[in-house]
Protein backbone atom coordinates (compact mmCIF):
# COMPACT_ATOMS: atom_id res chain seq x y z
CA UNK A 1 0.00 0.00 0.00
CA UNK A 2 1.80 3.32 -1.03
CA UNK A 3 1.98 6.44 0.50
CA UNK A 4 2.04 9.75 -0.52
CA UNK A 5 2.39 12.95 1.47
CA UNK A 6 2.43 16.84 -0.19
CA UNK A 7 3.23 19.77 1.12
CA UNK A 8 2.76 18.70 4.62
CA UNK A 9 3.20 21.77 7.09
CA UNK A 10 2.51 21.71 11.04
CA UNK A 11 3.62 24.22 13.50
CA UNK A 12 3.70 24.86 17.03
CA UNK A 13 2.94 28.37 17.86
CA UNK A 14 5.95 29.93 15.79
CA UNK A 15 7.80 27.01 15.23
CA UNK A 16 7.74 24.68 12.35
CA UNK A 17 8.05 21.68 13.20
CA UNK A 18 7.29 20.38 9.88
CA UNK A 19 7.37 22.52 6.87
CA UNK A 20 5.96 21.99 3.52
CA UNK A 21 7.54 18.53 2.96
CA UNK A 22 6.32 16.47 0.05
CA UNK A 23 7.86 11.98 -0.43
CA UNK A 24 6.05 8.80 -1.43
CA UNK A 25 6.90 5.54 -0.32
CA UNK A 26 6.20 2.79 -2.35
CA UNK A 27 4.58 -0.94 -1.42
CA UNK A 28 6.98 -3.26 0.03
CA UNK A 29 9.42 -0.78 0.94
CA UNK A 30 11.79 -0.02 4.10
CA UNK A 31 12.40 3.90 4.39
CA UNK A 32 14.35 5.05 6.73
CA UNK A 33 13.22 8.35 8.46
CA UNK A 34 16.74 10.45 9.24
CA UNK A 35 16.94 13.14 11.02
CA UNK A 36 18.97 14.92 14.48
CA UNK A 37 16.15 15.62 17.62
CA UNK A 38 13.64 17.52 16.89
CA UNK A 39 14.07 17.68 13.07
CA UNK A 40 10.40 16.75 12.79
CA UNK A 41 10.67 13.38 12.16
CA UNK A 42 7.99 12.16 14.64
CA UNK A 43 5.72 14.82 13.95
CA UNK A 44 5.13 13.60 10.44
CA UNK A 45 4.91 10.00 12.00
CA UNK A 46 2.18 10.98 14.11
CA UNK A 47 0.33 13.16 11.25
CA UNK A 48 0.38 10.08 9.27
CA UNK A 49 -1.11 7.62 11.51
CA UNK A 50 -3.64 10.34 12.33
CA UNK A 51 -2.48 10.95 15.96
CA UNK A 52 -2.16 14.52 15.49
CA UNK A 53 -4.01 16.60 12.68
CA UNK A 54 -1.64 19.04 9.58
CA UNK A 55 -2.26 22.33 9.30
CA UNK A 56 -1.52 21.93 5.05
CA UNK A 57 -0.96 19.59 2.53
CA UNK A 58 -2.34 16.27 1.96
CA UNK A 59 -1.69 12.70 3.27
CA UNK A 60 -3.15 9.66 1.24
CA UNK A 61 -2.40 6.15 1.81
CA UNK A 62 -4.07 3.58 -0.93
CA UNK A 63 -5.40 6.50 -2.08
CA UNK A 64 -7.09 7.34 1.09
CA UNK A 65 -6.68 9.63 4.25
CA UNK A 66 -5.80 8.64 7.05
CA UNK A 67 -8.74 9.90 9.43
CA UNK A 68 -11.12 7.46 7.15
CA UNK A 69 -12.23 5.03 9.90
CA UNK A 70 -11.12 2.67 6.78
CA UNK A 71 -7.56 2.96 6.56
CA UNK A 72 -6.85 2.77 10.08
CA UNK A 73 -6.81 -1.35 9.92
CA UNK A 74 -4.40 -0.92 7.23
CA UNK A 75 -1.69 0.73 10.09
CA UNK A 76 0.86 -0.50 12.71
CA UNK A 77 2.06 2.03 14.80
CA UNK A 78 5.03 1.97 17.12
CA UNK A 79 5.40 4.79 18.91
CA UNK A 80 9.08 6.31 20.27
CA UNK A 81 8.32 5.54 23.84
CA UNK A 82 6.53 2.57 23.77
CA UNK A 83 3.31 2.76 25.68
CA UNK A 84 2.93 -1.11 27.28
CA UNK A 85 0.77 -1.92 30.04
CA UNK A 86 3.47 -3.28 32.15
CA UNK A 87 1.28 -4.93 34.63
CA UNK A 88 -0.55 -7.27 32.52
CA UNK A 89 1.18 -10.50 31.11
CA UNK A 90 2.27 -10.48 27.81
CA UNK A 91 -0.19 -12.95 26.19
CA UNK A 92 -3.34 -10.99 27.73
CA UNK A 93 -1.91 -7.88 26.56
CA UNK A 94 -1.56 -8.95 23.16
CA UNK A 95 -4.95 -10.21 23.24
CA UNK A 96 -6.27 -7.37 24.51
CA UNK A 97 -4.56 -5.49 21.40
CA UNK A 98 -5.71 -7.93 18.87
CA UNK A 99 -9.34 -6.74 20.12
CA UNK A 100 -9.20 -3.24 20.25
CA UNK A 101 -7.41 -3.66 16.33
CA UNK A 102 -11.08 -5.89 15.57
CA UNK A 103 -9.34 -8.37 14.90
CA UNK A 104 -12.10 -11.34 14.69
CA UNK A 105 -12.16 -13.79 18.36
CA UNK A 106 -12.32 -16.75 16.09
CA UNK A 107 -8.36 -15.56 14.81
CA UNK A 108 -7.17 -13.75 18.29
CA UNK A 109 -5.55 -17.12 19.26
CA UNK A 110 -3.88 -17.68 15.75
CA UNK A 111 -2.24 -13.77 15.72
CA UNK A 112 -0.66 -14.00 18.78
CA UNK A 113 1.03 -17.20 18.61
CA UNK A 114 1.96 -15.94 15.39
CA UNK A 115 3.31 -12.72 16.46
CA UNK A 116 5.07 -14.72 19.53
CA UNK A 117 6.64 -16.72 16.73
CA UNK A 118 7.62 -13.89 14.46
CA UNK A 119 9.27 -11.42 17.25
CA UNK A 120 10.95 -14.14 18.69
CA UNK A 121 9.13 -14.13 22.14
CA UNK A 122 8.32 -17.38 22.71
CA UNK A 123 10.84 -17.88 25.46
CA UNK A 124 9.37 -15.13 27.57
CA UNK A 125 5.58 -15.22 26.51
CA UNK A 126 4.64 -16.19 30.22
CA UNK A 127 5.96 -13.38 31.85
CA UNK A 128 4.32 -9.97 32.68
CA UNK A 129 5.77 -7.26 30.69
CA UNK A 130 7.23 -5.78 33.34
CA UNK A 131 9.48 -9.10 34.14
CA UNK A 132 10.59 -7.98 30.29
CA UNK A 133 14.06 -6.59 29.20
CA UNK A 134 14.06 -3.67 27.19
CA UNK A 135 14.53 -5.77 23.91
CA UNK A 136 12.07 -7.99 24.60
CA UNK A 137 9.59 -5.24 25.20
CA UNK A 138 10.11 -3.76 22.23
CA UNK A 139 9.43 -6.74 20.49
CA UNK A 140 6.35 -7.00 21.98
CA UNK A 141 5.69 -3.41 21.00
CA UNK A 142 6.19 -4.74 17.20
CA UNK A 143 3.92 -7.94 18.09
CA UNK A 144 0.72 -5.19 18.97
CA UNK A 145 1.87 -2.71 16.02
CA UNK A 146 1.44 -6.17 13.74
CA UNK A 147 -1.05 -7.87 15.48
CA UNK A 148 -3.74 -6.74 13.18
CA UNK A 149 -1.30 -7.35 9.60
CA UNK A 150 -1.36 -4.14 8.50
CA UNK A 151 -0.08 -3.39 5.03
CA UNK A 152 1.15 -0.43 6.74
CA UNK A 153 4.19 -0.48 9.73
CA UNK A 154 5.02 3.00 10.85
CA UNK A 155 8.02 2.83 13.88
CA UNK A 156 9.61 5.81 15.61
CA UNK A 157 12.96 5.10 17.27
CA UNK A 158 12.16 1.27 17.79
CA UNK A 159 15.60 0.53 18.87
CA UNK A 160 16.60 3.60 21.04
CA UNK A 161 17.94 2.16 24.53
CA UNK A 162 18.70 -1.07 23.30
CA UNK A 163 22.14 -3.04 23.45
CA UNK A 164 24.36 -3.89 20.60
CA UNK A 165 22.93 -7.62 19.96
CA UNK A 166 19.18 -6.35 20.99
CA UNK A 167 19.63 -3.81 17.95
CA UNK A 168 20.42 -6.15 15.23
CA UNK A 169 18.18 -9.01 16.46
CA UNK A 170 15.52 -5.77 16.06
CA UNK A 171 16.92 -4.59 12.86
CA UNK A 172 16.60 -8.59 11.47
CA UNK A 173 12.94 -8.87 12.46
CA UNK A 174 12.19 -5.33 10.50
CA UNK A 175 14.14 -6.59 7.67
CA UNK A 176 12.17 -9.89 7.84
CA UNK A 177 8.86 -7.63 8.19
CA UNK A 178 9.40 -5.42 5.43
CA UNK A 179 9.62 -8.05 2.55
CA UNK A 180 5.94 -7.89 2.37
CA UNK A 181 4.81 -5.03 4.14
CA UNK A 182 5.18 -0.90 3.35
CA UNK A 183 7.69 0.51 6.40
CA UNK A 184 8.57 3.70 6.84
CA UNK A 185 11.57 3.89 10.01
CA UNK A 186 12.51 6.65 12.08
CA UNK A 187 15.69 7.05 13.66
CA UNK A 188 18.69 8.83 14.03
CA UNK A 189 21.24 5.92 14.30
CA UNK A 190 23.09 5.82 10.97
CA UNK A 191 23.68 2.35 10.61
CA UNK A 192 20.43 0.92 11.29
CA UNK A 193 19.57 2.92 8.37
CA UNK A 194 22.53 1.65 6.00
CA UNK A 195 21.58 -1.68 7.17
CA UNK A 196 18.01 -2.02 7.35
CA UNK A 197 15.94 0.51 4.94
CA UNK A 198 15.90 0.13 1.20
CA UNK A 199 15.94 4.40 0.93
CA UNK A 200 16.66 7.05 2.74
CA UNK A 201 15.30 10.41 3.37
CA UNK A 202 17.08 12.97 5.87
CA UNK A 203 15.07 15.91 7.23
CA UNK A 204 16.59 18.59 9.23
CA UNK A 205 14.35 21.64 10.76
CA UNK A 206 11.57 20.77 9.07
CA UNK A 207 12.56 20.29 5.88
CA UNK A 208 13.79 17.30 3.49
CA UNK A 209 17.28 17.76 2.78
CA UNK A 210 18.11 14.80 0.56
CA UNK A 211 16.15 11.51 -0.53
CA UNK A 212 17.67 8.13 -2.29
CA UNK A 213 19.86 5.62 -1.31
CA UNK A 214 22.71 5.40 0.71
CA UNK A 215 25.01 4.72 -2.67
CA UNK A 216 23.26 7.67 -4.27
CA UNK A 217 23.80 9.82 -1.40
CA UNK A 218 27.09 9.18 -1.22
CA UNK A 219 27.61 9.64 -5.02
CA UNK A 220 25.93 13.34 -4.80
CA UNK A 221 27.94 14.10 -1.71
CA UNK A 222 31.47 13.15 -3.24
CA UNK A 223 32.54 14.95 -6.04
CA UNK A 224 35.16 13.98 -7.51
CA UNK A 225 36.96 10.56 -6.85
CA UNK A 226 39.11 10.20 -4.58
CA UNK A 227 42.25 7.50 -3.94
CA UNK A 228 44.66 6.90 -1.12
CA UNK A 229 47.94 5.30 -2.29
CA UNK A 230 51.19 4.17 -1.17
CA UNK A 231 53.83 3.64 -4.01
CA UNK A 232 57.90 1.73 -3.02
CA UNK A 233 60.07 2.29 -5.35
CA UNK A 234 60.79 6.16 -5.81
CA UNK A 235 61.74 9.16 -3.98
CA UNK A 236 58.42 10.80 -2.60
CA UNK A 237 59.04 13.89 -4.41
CA UNK A 238 59.80 11.98 -8.00
CA UNK A 239 56.41 10.10 -7.09
CA UNK A 240 54.61 13.25 -6.30
CA UNK A 241 56.25 14.82 -9.65
CA UNK A 242 54.44 12.20 -11.83
CA UNK A 243 51.84 11.12 -10.19
CA UNK A 244 50.18 15.32 -11.02
CA UNK A 245 50.87 14.64 -14.30
CA UNK A 246 48.37 12.20 -15.17
CA UNK A 247 45.82 13.41 -17.42
CA UNK A 248 42.91 12.32 -15.16
CA UNK A 249 44.10 13.87 -12.01
CA UNK A 250 43.46 17.29 -10.44
CA UNK A 251 44.84 17.34 -7.26
CA UNK A 252 47.59 15.15 -5.08
CA UNK A 253 48.67 15.40 -1.79
CA UNK A 254 51.44 13.96 0.43
CA UNK A 255 49.70 11.98 3.54
CA UNK A 256 53.16 10.67 4.90
CA UNK A 257 56.22 11.31 3.05
CA UNK A 258 58.31 8.42 4.77
CA UNK A 259 55.81 6.00 3.65
CA UNK A 260 55.14 7.24 -0.16
CA UNK A 261 51.49 7.62 0.60
CA UNK A 262 49.08 10.25 -1.49
CA UNK A 263 45.59 11.73 -1.36
CA UNK A 264 44.76 11.80 -5.68
CA UNK A 265 41.84 13.65 -6.65
CA UNK A 266 40.70 12.91 -10.05
CA UNK A 267 39.08 15.44 -12.32
CA UNK A 268 34.93 15.70 -12.11
CA UNK A 269 33.25 12.79 -14.07
CA UNK A 270 36.83 10.79 -13.86
CA UNK A 271 38.60 8.04 -11.96
CA UNK A 272 42.18 7.70 -11.84
CA UNK A 273 42.39 4.08 -10.31
CA UNK A 274 43.88 2.47 -14.19
CA UNK A 275 45.99 5.55 -14.85
CA UNK A 276 47.87 5.32 -11.52
CA UNK A 277 48.59 1.44 -11.73
CA UNK A 278 50.04 2.18 -15.20
CA UNK A 279 52.52 5.07 -14.35
CA UNK A 280 53.72 2.19 -11.51
CA UNK A 281 54.32 -0.71 -14.16
CA UNK A 282 55.68 2.00 -16.58
CA UNK A 283 57.64 3.52 -13.69
CA UNK A 284 58.66 -0.28 -12.27
CA UNK A 285 57.44 1.31 -8.87
CA UNK A 286 55.52 -1.29 -6.50
CA UNK A 287 51.86 0.40 -5.89
CA UNK A 288 51.22 -1.47 -2.16
CA UNK A 289 48.23 0.24 -1.64
CA UNK A 290 45.35 1.94 -3.88
CA UNK A 291 41.97 2.45 -1.28
CA UNK A 292 38.90 4.32 -2.97
CA UNK A 293 38.04 7.33 -0.90
CA UNK A 294 34.13 6.89 0.05
CA UNK A 295 31.96 9.53 1.54
CA UNK A 296 30.63 7.81 4.80
CA UNK A 297 26.76 8.46 5.65
CA UNK A 298 27.54 10.52 8.63
CA UNK A 299 29.30 12.86 6.75
CA UNK A 300 26.52 13.72 4.66
CA UNK A 301 24.15 13.71 7.52
CA UNK A 302 26.58 16.41 9.37
CA UNK A 303 27.03 18.28 6.36
CA UNK A 304 22.83 18.73 5.30
CA UNK A 305 21.83 18.62 8.79
CA UNK A 306 24.52 21.19 10.84
CA UNK A 307 23.45 24.17 9.43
Amino acid sequence: MDIQIENLTKSYGAQKAVDNISFEVKTGEILGFLGPNGAGKTTTMKMITNYIQSDEGSIMIGGKTPDQVSIKSHIGYLPEHNPLYTEMPMLDYLIFCAELQGVAKSSIRERVEKMVRVCGLDEEKHKYIRELSKGYKQRVGLAQALIHDPEILILDEPTTGLDPNQIAEIRDLIKHIGKEKTVILSTHILPEVENTCDRILIINRGKIVADGTASTLRKQAQGNAVLHVKIDGADTQSVYDKLKMIPSVSMVDVLDGNLNAFEIQSKEGLKSNKDVFHLCVAQSWVLTEMIPFETKLEDIFRELTLN
